[in-house]
């Protein structure tokens, strides 16, 4: 039996620790729903969505309680930013047919290192889409997960847990969140009736199954910006049905998020097949209203708020005086900080990838140009001979960062509060009827919601939202 605390080597330890140092910097919140269902006394093969390139891989390092062993693209391998990270952590590379050519020994022996890590009651991550993409969709799966755990031995009961990767504003530095949604795992040899272990059909049917468990995890839309969209929308509809909500806890406000958009999704599904115009009203109703609040400045939920002109007031003064006070920790944070991140978003823009590889260029291109730039910072330091310059300067090198961060933030929050005030000032109704339309909308998708038949999302379904 594996211990709750599996000791990792030391290698994956340190890779990890730099994934959740990145993560942590990147990400504004991740959560974590479902985690008391991944085992952890049996071999596991952990398989997720693939949506944002190689930091799906690093958001399961860093969050998992399990040390997975990760299958990446035999290409990955030789990138000269990723591939000693892989390397580190003992991943596997996986050859596609047209890198693998007319080789087979090389897959062969890729299941080989993965069967070896699974005797030994090791966990895997594979990504069965086989590619990223940038739409929050699930792509139809390759069967190399089910042939995995088809080929372990029965004895060893290996599990098969689907992992659903979701997504909040993934290539935008401290806007993005993201949810790690862990389903419940699959006992392949439950799924063997006839206990015939090397029964081709067997595969086929655990890759649907498998198929419908990752579905199940994740929020499937068009693209991003519905999902963004269903941000505003699902805050709106909470404040008028589910406020109490506000005052659970992150985990469970996460987990009822993910329930919800996915209801809404299913609903949304079948209403653009029997209502098209319907929904495409509806959604350019949506679209106006928020071009409507960010024109005036105003967040969702500040709109629910009734808005008071002394308050506002004493949050931008208090405000300015802290950004005055803080200024200099900002500018010289701004400073040491700036030029990497210049660098970094030119040579972003410079490599021109594909929208979902955006945010793991910026953590790959990002983990090699900002230590080299503090590098030569320090040197400058050093060479201005002043120890005490360079002591500063390692002191507040992290703290520094983060406060130009939540410096500009602020300043951003003023900026948005002052220019809402002022709409308020000059247009008296204007709060009140924002706040009409938004009842509005709610009710108008409480009634498209209300169309939608219980039979439809049963099979249509509520589990393939």
């Amino acid at each position: 039996m594996v211990s709750e605390k599996v000791k990792s080597p030391v290698a994956y330890r340190v890779v990890r620790t730099i994934a959740q140092c990145l993560l942590w910097l990147f990400y504004r919140r991740i959560d974590v729903l479902g985690g008391d269902e991944v085992p952890l006394d049996r071999p596991l093969v952990v398989a997720a969505n693939h949506h944002n390139s190689i930091v799906d891989a690093l958001i399961v390092v860093a969050k998992f309680p399990r040390p997975v062993t990760i299958l990446a693209n035999a290409p990955l391998f030789t990138h000269f930013l990723l591939g000693p990270f892989l390397k580190a952590v003992g991943a596997v590379p996986v050859f596609r047919r047209k890198e693998a050519g007319d080789d087979p020994a090389k897959n062969a022996s890729m299941f080989e290192a993965v069967l070896e890590v699974l005797h030994r009651r090791g966990a895997v991550l594979i990504f069965p889409e086989g590619r990223t993409q940038p739409k929050p969709q699930l792509l139809p799966l390759r069967t190399g997960a089910a042939r995995i755990v088809t080929q372990c031995d029965p004895s060893e009961r290996t599990a098969l847990l689907p992992v659903g990767l979701v997504y909040h504003d993934p290539g935008t530095f401290r806007s993005g969140r993201a949810v790690i949604n862990v389903g419940s795992a699959i006992d392949a040899n439950a799924h063997n009736p006839r206990n015939d272990h090397q029964d081709p059909s067997r595969v086929v049917a655990l890759t649907k199954l498998l198929h419908q468990a990752i579905q199940a995890q994740i929020v499937e839309a068009d693209d991003q910006y519905t999902l963004d969209l269903l941000d505003v929308l699902e805050h709106f509809w909470r404040s008028e049905h589910d406020a109490v909500m506000a005052k659970n806890a992150p985990s469970e406000r996460a987990a009822h998020s993910l329930t919800w958009r996915q209801h809404i999704m299913s609903c949304a599904r079948w209403l653009r097949e029997s209502d098209p115009v319907a929904v495409h009203q509806f959604k350019r109703r949506l679209e106006l209203f928020r071009a409507h609040l960010e024109e005036v400045g105003l967040e969702p939920d500040q709109l629910q708020e009734p808005y008071d002109m002394s308050r506002t007031l004493r949050f931008v003064g208090g405000s300015l005086l802290w950004l005055g006070v803080g200024l200099p920790l900002a500018l010289w944070g701004m400073l040491i900080h700036g030029l990497p991140y210049l660098l970094t978003d030119g040579v972003v823009r410079w490599m021109q990838q594909t929208e979902e590889e955006i945010a793991t260029d910026k953590l790959a291109v990002g983990l090699v140009l900002y230590p080299v730039a503090w590098i030569a910072e320090a040197c400058v330091c050093a060479w201005l001979g002043d120890p005490i310059a360079l002591i500063v300067f390692a002191v507040l090198l992290v703290p520094s960062g983060l406060f130009a961060c939540a410096w500009r933030e602020r300043l951003h929050a003023v900026a948005r509060q002052l220019g809402a005030l002022f709409r308020m000032l000059t247009d008296r109704g204007l709060q009140m009827r924002l706040m009409d339309e938004s009842h509005l909308l709610i009710a108008e998708l409480d009634r498209l919601v209300d169309r939608v038949p219980a039979s439809a999302l049963e099979t249509g379904g509520e589990s393939n939202a």
